[in-house]
């Protein structure tokens, strides 16, 4: 009896622990188990990369606005099903000159989904940004940065990274002036900033993105795209 208790404790914490391992793993943002995953970039040069995630929607005349005032491109990781709803806006941004990137179709999280969902949120994806136009590069981000193996084993097979991030200000503070503080105090050569404007009602995330932009510059950084922030990583 006492050797069935102790098996059966032994299963348990097993289990806990593989499940605490696969927690950990699917939410790291740079760590996978296949392929490339970039977080940010080791660099001296003073670069870092703005970047929004989903969208597009009718915010997009105001951000493009925004980052034209300070000739700043960006990357934006859009979705594809908001693609299909606003392909005028989705080709606003890319005749703009800024990088898209995709953010799978449905904006589901790409954990425990076969591969032919993963494969299918990918393409169609890619098929709705080549269609408004855009032929630069196409990088990828999983939604909500959640990623287990399905994705990253897509990903590689195909000869692309996931791009993550290393400074999130919307996931720790509502108000505008505390997310420029957080961004000023963190911020570093390479680092990737997300943020998420597109569904925002309000002129909040606006006053912070433009907040961002002037502090950031102020401490001699240039913004650039995620294409752009890479060929710094691959000439270290």
């Amino acid at each position: 009896m006492k050797r069935k208790l102790a098996y059966s404790g032994m299963v348990i914490v097993l289990i806990f622990a593989l499940a605490f391992t696969a927690y950990k793993l699917m939410n790291a943002r740079n760590y996978q188990l296949f392929g490339n995953i970039t977080a940010h970039v080791e660099t001296n040069d003073k670069v870092v990369a703005l970047t929004f995630d989903d969208g597009p929607t009718k915010n997009t005349d105001a951000i493009l606005s925004l980052l034209d005032d300070y000739q700043v491109k960006a990357t934006f990781f859009l979705i594809g099903k908001d693609i299909e709803e606003q392909p005028g806006e989705a080709k606003k941004i890319a005749e703009a000159g800024h990088q898209i990137g995709n953010h799978t179709y449905s904006h589901k999280r790409m954990v425990l989904k076969s591969t032919a969902f993963i494969k299918n949120e990918i393409e169609k994806t890619d098929a709705l940004i080549a269609n408004i136009g855009y032929t630069k590069s196409v990088v990828v981000r999983p939604p909500y940065g959640k990623k287990l193996i399905g994705f990253p084993y897509y990903l590689n097979k195909h000869q692309r990274e996931t791009i993550t991030w290393n400074l999130e200000p919307d996931t720790y503070f509502t108000e505008a002036d505390e997310k420029v503080k957080y961004v000023q105090e963190n911020i570093q050569p390479g680092s990737i900033i997300l943020m998420h404007p597109m569904y925002d009602s309000t002129d909040n995330e606006l006053q912070a993105i433009e907040g961002i932009l002037q502090a950031v510059t102020k401490e001699g950084y240039t913004f650039v795209t995620i294409d752009e922030l890479l060929t710094f990583k691959n000439n270290q």
